[in-house]
């Protein structure tokens, strides 16, 4: 009956307008996701005249026009083309994507001393990729094998020196009982399109670079497909839920520590009075403090290419709120961005925070690998990120123990954006595919800023006297700072060390465990008199001054104790110029510590911190020696790139 209808006439012409039809509104109503490789952007965006060849397996045919319709936003004056059979279904397809601006070239490989046009074929295809034309092929069309690249593409490429673009396509969908299983996409669902790293073949076997080709449609085509519902995963989600009461209870105890806002405490459970900005919105999250300064600049970025951009930012200690606040009050683009304190990894909780934010794409950063919050992502079709992506061999070691959880986790992020090869290693151990290496954000960043008229009362406060800092110390490290502060003054009795606690909220504690009466607190508007021994700085976001006002540094986090590890960010002094001291806890940043090698002294106890910091204020020399020439920013260009990503992301 079909085929009758298609053989010409009224009925052709009817049939043709419902198949374009019920196409339009099955691909329009497909919630896509665009995962494209960075390499694979300015191909299919080409705007200097470049072409290039986009193979997929056939049964993928009927998909690829959710891509078309992606590139054509982009640049609106770009070419497409399509290779068609000259066969009834060829003749099908060219009626079918007329109205939607692809180009049919029609022909295949002439077989049996029958022309199918093959020729005439290839020299359409060659003029339209001289002229800055993407032209789109299907290597195992049009009667098979499936999924076996015939080595004409090769030649193709071979010959008009055009990459190639594997290209993987997915939706919810159902199959043809034909030769290539065709999928035939239904409405209402998600889809993925996954462009892999273009493929240019070079000179020589030319069945090998159909192989190495049809490999890379394979794997783009696997990536765009769901991995199945793991039992582990399921098995989370439930624990999650049926401890989410005691979560509660937990966010509760917090609040009364300081660590949580009264009056936003429902935040954390996925509720919020703020109203979601119309247009496209991009959600980042950072945890704490250093994550959220290494995102500030991809931000501004993003915002910078689009006016109407909003981006969602969420964190999850007071700390960084705090940070963010005043950042984005002194920022031109403050207005477009908004705050949020992060749902915990409940999925009912988290799911409230997507439907009511419906951000376009989403990016976490550094180590925050949240199974639930990922899952709700990919679920709900949002593309989703994994930025400065760190992982220590400590952390990798404990995924291993679920590696079916963290496979199935990492699968779902469309890019992840590692700070080195190391963590790179580490993310593929445990089964990460989509993984780059473009640099350390935290490299990237400035130096730290500082107002001149503050740091000129810290100098003017510690003038005169022989002083040292514990920068970002943790819980229980004071006390070690304590006893390496009665070391030195044996020889210094005029000394003031400033300690600078990683969570401010503990500087009361702080003050009152160190000294009686209890040591002056920056919080307070407080300096240190001649008899202070301690000054503890428990403000947010003013190491930049400190590390311009005290030369010597301890970075803390490093001393071995309960509930330390990994150390800081020796980048951010090292960039002021400051003799840097750690202790032996380095796992967080061990790339930018071995940059930095024997400039940073590392210390394994107090009696060892105290030999250091007093070898430096007895000898002003040997302090001028050991100051660190400012240590150079990262690449610039960084953030701009990352922000680029995201918004491809995101669909624009």
């Amino acid at each position: 009956m079909l085929k009758r209808l298609l053989a010409g006439g009224r009925g052709r012409a009817l049939a043709i307008g419902m198949l374009r039809s019920y196409l339009v509104l099955a691909l329009r109503t497909t919630r896509w996701t665009f995962d494209i490789h960075p390499d694979a952007l300015p191909v299919l965006t080409p705007r200097d005249g470049r072409s290039a060849l986009v193979a997929f397996w056939h049964e993928t045919l009927v998909l690829t026009p959710a891509l078309w319709w992606w590139a054509a936003r982009r640049d609106p004056a770009l070419r497409m083309h399509v290779l068609v059979s000259r066969n009834r279904d060829g003749r099908m397809i060219a009626d079918i994507v007329a109205p939607w601006g692809v180009d049919v070239i029609a022909g295949s490989t002439d077989r049996k001393n029958r022309n199918k046009g093959g020729a005439a074929a290839l020299r359409g295809l060659l003029d339209q990729l001289g002229d800055g034309s993407l032209v789109a092929v299907t290597p195992d069309g049009p009667r098979g094998p499936r999924r076996h690249a015939q080595s004409g593409i090769a030649g193709l490429a071979l010959l008009s020196g055009a990459p190639v673009v594997p290209v993987g396509a997915w939706c919810r969908s159902w199959r043809l009982g034909t030769w290539d299983r065709m999928l035939i996409p239904l409405p209402f669902g998600r889809g993925r399109v996954v462009c892999g790293a273009p493929i240019t073949p070079s000179r020589g076997d030319r069945a090998e670079a159909a192989r190495r080709i049809g490999d890379a449609i394979d794997a783009a085509t696997d990536a765009a497909c769901p991995t199945p519902a793991g039992m582990l995963s399921r098995l989370w989600a439930l624990l999650a839920t049926l401890i989410a009461p005691a979560l509660v209870l937990l966010l509760r105890r917090r609040l009364a520590r300081g660590k949580e806002r009264r009056d936003r405490l429902r935040e954390r459970m996925g509720l919020t009075a703020r109203p979601r900005p119309a247009g496209r919105l991009v959600w980042l999250h950072a945890a704490s403090v250093g994550e959220s300064l290494s995102i500030l600049p991809v931000i501004e970025r993003m915002l910078a290419r689009d006016a109407t951009l909003h981006v969602l930012v969420t964190t999850a200690t007071v700390t960084a709120a705090d940070l963010l606040d005043r950042r984005m009050a002194d920022a031109a683009w403050g207005g477009r961005t908004i705050h949020q304190f992060v749902p915990l990894d409940v999925p009912r909780w988290i799911g409230r925070f997507l439907r009511h934010w419906r951000p376009d794409a989403a990016a976490l950063t550094e180590s925050e690998l949240w199974p639930n919050l990922v899952e709700a992502c990919h679920r709900a079709g949002i593309p989703i990120a994994l930025v400065n992506a760190r992982l220590s061999d400590r952390s990798r070691d404990g995924w291993r123990r679920v590696s079916g959880l963290a496979q199935r986790m990492l699968s779902h992020f469309g890019w992840i954006a590692a700070r080195s090869a190391e963590d790179a290693a580490r993310l593929r151990a445990l089964g990460a595919t989509r993984v780059d290496v473009p640099g350390d954000l935290k490299d990237a960043a400035p130096p730290l800023p500082a107002d001149p008229v503050q740091l000129a009362g810290i100098v003017g406060a510690i003038a005169d006297r022989p002083v040292w800092l514990a920068a970002s110390t943790h819980d229980g490290e004071e006390e070690l700072i304590a006893r390496a502060d009665r070391l030195i003054r044996a020889r210094h009795p005029n000394l003031l060390t400033v300690i600078v606690p990683r969570h401010p909220e503990r500087g009361a504690d702080i003050a009152a465990r160190l000294d009686t009466p209890p040591a002056p607190r920056r919080a307070l508007g407080a300096t240190p008199g001649p008899a202070d021994r301690f000054w503890i700085c428990d403000t947010m976001g003013e190491l930049g001054l400190f590390y311009r006002a005290v030369p010597i540094v301890f970075i803390g986090n490093s001393l071995p104790g309960p509930g330390r590890r990994g150390g800081h960010n020796p980048m951010e002094p090292a960039r002021l110029g400051a003799a840097l001291a750690s202790g032996p806890l380095t796992d967080n940043f061990t790339e930018a510590f071995a940059r930095l090698g024997d400039a940073v002294a590392i210390v394994a106890d107090p009696a060892a911190l105290a030999d250091w910091v007093d070898g430096l204020l007895s000898d002003p020399a040997r302090l001028a020696q050991d100051r660190l020439p400012a240590a150079p920013v990262g690449d610039p260009d960084l953030p701009d790139r990352i922000a680029a990503r995201l918004l491809t992301m995101a669909g624009y």
